[in-house]
């Protein structure tokens, strides 16, 4: 891993906010979903929960590989397997949806633990959406057409979530635990010896305070004596 590379992982890792997360009701359009995890990534938002069908799911993994290594997916097909857990968390939840109770986005606090909500492209939010939200947000328009795409106020609204922890100093000190931290750290700067760890259910080698492999030699040899010196697929295992 080249000096540029290690440095530019812990930047990122540096500025994750572990406590700023989106879930999709029902969003079915892969490129769609892959524009909000690109955009989750850019804010520093470490989560996706994504309610959606088995097809669906299975066509939106084909289209978002890359961006679901920095954001991590996680799948339901029930909406309230996925927000119940995040507000037993005390995680509020703000559904984009424009309704009589609906607020302008700005009006949030978004420095508190959040999620934001989003809606199917023509549906929106569902009314089970809507019943377990504790907010429900609106993008102001002045034009003709009635509503932004999801990943467009995906877009919008948190980047106001980002503006507003800036301006609160939450981007300014590292706010993952170290645990979480070294594990991903690993993953993003040694990928195909992360592969390689979870084909043969490994845990991974440590690693040093200034994030190299601790011994690489001795970890490889402790593998083959582990596996009874049988011939292992290490072709790969070069970053």
């Amino acid at each position: 891993m080249t000096p540029e590379r290690k440095a530019r992982i812990q930047r990122v890792l540096n500025s994750r906010q572990p406590d700023l997360c989106v879930v999709t009701d029902y969003v079915h359009k892969g490129r769609n979903l892959s524009a909000i995890v690109r955009t989750a990534d850019a804010v520093g938002a470490m989560d996706l929960h994504c309610v959606i069908g088995d097809k669906e799911y299975k066509a939106f993994r084909g289209t978002a590989k890359g961006s679901h290594g920095w954001v991590k997916v996680h799948r339901y097909t029930a909406l309230a397997d996925a927000v119940q857990p995040l507000k037993a968390q005390g995680v509020q939840i703000v559904a984009a949806n424009l309704s009589a109770h609906s607020v302008d986005f700005r009006e949030i606090d978004y420095t508190r633990p959040t999620a934001l909500l989003l809606g199917a492209e023509k549906e929106g939010v569902s009314v089970e959406g809507q019943a377990l939200s504790d907010a429900e947000i609106t993008i102001p328009m002045v034009g003709m057409v009635q509503s932004f795409n999801v990943s467009v106020a995906a877009g919008i609204i948190l980047s106001e979530a980002q503006r507003q922890r800036q301006l609160a100093g939450l981007y300014d000190a590292v706010r993952i635990d170290e645990k979480t931290y070294q594990r991903l750290f690993f993953e993003w700067g040694y990928p195909k010896l992360r592969h390689f760890c979870e084909h043969y259910a490994l845990a991974y080698p440590p690693l040093t305070a200034d994030g190299d492999l601790e011994d690489p030699s001795g970890w490889y040899a402790s593998i083959r004596e582990q596996f009874g010196n049988r011939e292992l697929d290490f072709s790969e295992v070069n970053s």
